[in-house]
């Protein structure tokens, strides 16, 4: 999956073993189709028929609180499909449709239920978190030249796409001022979001297509960009702390 989804997970007993899990779902129930002339999205129709439950299991599971909480945790191995028949543990979505990934923090001996072809399981050991920013659309192929060229000029897969002799484009110009943005680290509850949204100059990145202050053409080209940033998840080993999240 481009871009990769990272997240920082703090709170964690340092002592205790844990499994770090992610599946993706659906949004809503509707299928989508992207209209050229007014370069948005707009409902299709009725979702398809729901695909088997698929989950992927980070590689470095098992692992201690401790271990975790010392690392990003990166989800750049985690692979997309549209292949109903795929057996290679791939997580299959069905196309333009619109998809929410959710991270879950299971404690071992929470875990007994845990495999990739069934759903998460639920209860007082697991910790279920899930970002506004990385809500995304599915597709076959870009629906936006500018995305495309930008996305090929940025997927590490993607060299054999590249003419390093061009000359670089204003979209290009004004990605590069951006790489290296970071808005200012700070904590929030998800109560705080929509607050958040009304206040002005925070100049903030949503994959679902909202980033105040910007034209919407800067929009969607910074909306690659979310695999730069890091998501801290504040799990709160006590059970007390409400879910929190940091965007770095």
């Amino acid at each position: 999956m481009f871009p990769a989804m990272r997240v920082k997970i703090v709170g964690l007993d340092p002592h205790q073993q844990y499994y770090i899990a992610m599946d993706i779902v659906p949004v809503d129930n509707k299928r989508y189709r992207y209209v050229y002339h007014s370069s948005k999205w707009m409902v299709a129709g009725n979702a398809d028929s729901p695909v088997p439950p698929r989950v992927y299991i980070h590689p470095d599971s098992l692992a201690s609180g401790d271990t975790w909480m010392r690392q990003v945790v990166s989800f750049d191995k985690l692979k997309l499909t549209n292949n109903e028949l795929e057996d290679q543990g791939h997580i299959i979505l069905h196309s333009m449709h619109k998809y929410q990934p959710r991270v879950h923090v299971i404690r071992k001996d929470f875990s007994s239920e845990l495999s990739p072809t069934k759903p998460v399981p639920t209860g007082e050991g697991v910790k279920t978190f899930s970002f506004p920013e990385t809500v995304f659309t599915t597709v076959t192929a870009y629906q936006n030249q500018q995305i495309t060229r930008l996305k090929i000029d940025r997927n590490p897969f993607a060299k054999g796409f590249r003419d390093s002799g061009r000359n670089r484009t204003g979209l290009e110009a004004i990605m590069e001022t951006y790489a290296f943005w970071r808005p200012p680290v700070r904590t929030l509850t998800f109560e705080d979001f929509t607050n958040m949204q009304k206040q002005q100059g925070m100049c903030m990145v949503s994959v679902s297509g909202n980033v105040f202050n910007m034209p919407t053409w800067i929009t969607e080209a910074l909306e690659i960009l979310f695999h730069k940033s890091c998501l801290k998840l504040l799990c709160g080993h006590n059970n007390h702390t409400t879910p929190q999240w940091i965007y770095e």
